[in-house]
């Protein structure tokens, strides 16, 4: 079974309906169905709430925390080897320590798929499996 691993620039898009919205929106139905899987590093869904935090402030934060994504998607915690690895990303990669989650989600199986609207992903597409949301 597929699973998609999301990360904060595709889930932030769906949030404010942006360009590949109905992508993600097409994807979360899948996961509710039970034709796929999705999740999200748990350092990602931080990255999220902690911009919805500064745009929106804490009420709406949490309002739309709870109501953004459906209960099937998996927030994935980091466990100390994940942490490494990604940090070992970060370094030899040169992304961010955030995205190196993402990544590091993604390449656990062929069947995943890192979803984003961050083409800075493209630096490490020979990884894992990436499908790039539309530019705005």
């Amino acid at each position: 079974m597929i699973v998609y691993v999301l990360d904060s620039s595709a889930v932030l898009r769906y949030a404010d309906s942006e360009a590949g919205a109905d992508r993600i929106e097409a994807i979360l139905r899948e996961c509710v169905s039970g034709k796929a899987e999705v999740c999200i590093s748990a350092l990602q869904w931080g990255e999220i709430a902690g911009r919805l935090r500064q745009r929106l402030g804490a009420q709406d934060e949490m309002r739309i925390l709870t109501s953004l994504v459906p209960s099937e998607v998996q927030v994935i915690s980091a466990t100390a080897e994940c942490a490494v690895r990604a940090a070992h990303l970060r370094a030899d990669r040169k992304i961010s320590y955030a995205d190196a989650f993402a990544l590091d989600l993604a390449m656990d199986s062929p069947d995943h798929v890192l979803v984003t609207a961050d083409y800075g992903f493209k630096a490490v597409a020979d990884l894992a499996r990436i499908e790039f949301l539309p530019a705005k």
